[in-house]
């Protein structure tokens, strides 16, 4: 997509503190951290929201996940804990509408479902 941020992020054309980066997907600090550790996994093939996946991507949809995982242990926040959080169009919260998994944690948390 020309106009995707998260896609010139991806191509070099927006500069960004990438953390992780292999031939599925891209990991980089958020630029508005909502806690000492906040990154975005992002897929490199673009996908605009939870709602376009296919059974295709599912591969790639678990990748995003042990990706995850490994940033929060290589974060140091494995065993203490961290959320993933998904945002799925304009009433739950998505702005850039390029599917990406927020990594948060670094302390602690509360949350009304838990």
């Amino acid at each position: 997509m020309n106009d995707c941020l998260f896609c010139k992020i991806i191509a070099g054309e927006i500069p960004s503190e990438k953390v992780y980066e292999d031939d599925q997907v891209t990991a980089f600090r958020d630029i508005n951290p909502v806690a000492p550790t906040h990154i975005l996994i992002i897929p490199n093939k673009h996908i605009a929201s939870i709602n376009e996946l296919t059974s295709d991507d599912e591969t790639l949809v678990g990748h995003l996940f042990t990706t995850a995982r490994d940033l929060a242990k290589q974060e140091g926040i494995s065993e203490s804990g961290y959320r993933l959080i998904i945002n799925v169009g304009p009433d739950g919260g998505q702005v850039i509408y390029h599917l990406h998994l927020h990594l948060i944690g670094g302390q602690k948390m509360r949350h009304p479902m838990g």
